[in-house]
């Protein structure tokens, strides 16, 4: 969505809690589709997901955002989207969307997860560029994000990706 500032210039309103801090202790569940949702990373077999080269780079690079603090051991790849939960283990500070300037001190955002899944599109998108000789873009502009509030909701979720592959069929996301 395009919405018209107050300075004349163009922007997309923000799909993130608006005052959240997306760097606090927590679970976030994560939802990635490919650009026009194209089947990219691979095919289902028998309700298995079988990766291709492609998805052996996202893969590769989700599992590359793994430090001591942020887990990301819980995650799907399917042919033309991406499940993943992340865990943040301690509150890891502000960080920053962009450089702050004196009159935007009231509209800091703490911006963590939104940091960590524009670099996770970006490296896998850079790679899948290299070895397809292209520049087109891979994934869709933005991302779904839900918070995990506690474990029923984390059980419930990590089921939902656990068994995303089998049930393919079902998927809103299979574009059949």
């Amino acid at each position: 969505m395009i919405i018209m500032r107050d300075n004349c210039t163009y922007g997309r309103r923000s799909i993130r809690l608006k005052n959240y801090d997306y760097s606090k202790n927590g679970l976030y569940f994560i939802t990635i589709c490919t650009q026009n949702r194209g089947g990219i990373f691979g095919e289902i077999i028998n309700g298995n997901m079988i990766l291709n080269r492609l998805g052996k780079i996202v893969e590769n690079e989700w599992n590359d955002l793994e430090t001591k603090n942020i887990n990301v051991s819980k995650y799907c790849l399917m042919p033309n989207h991406f499940h993943g939960i992340i865990e943040i283990k301690f509150d890891v500070g502000v960080i920053h969307e962009l450089p702050l300037r004196e009159n935007d001190m009231k509209s800091r955002r703490k911006m963590l997860i939104p940091k960590l899944i524009g670099k996770f599109k970006m490296l896998s998108t850079k790679k899948i560029n290299i070895l397809n000789n292209n520049t087109g873009k891979v994934w869709q502009r933005n991302y779904y994000e839900h918070i995990i509030r506690d474990e029923e909701e984390y059980a419930r979720i990590s089921d939902y990706i656990r068994n995303n592959p089998r049930n393919w069929k079902e998927d809103r996301f299979n574009c059949r």
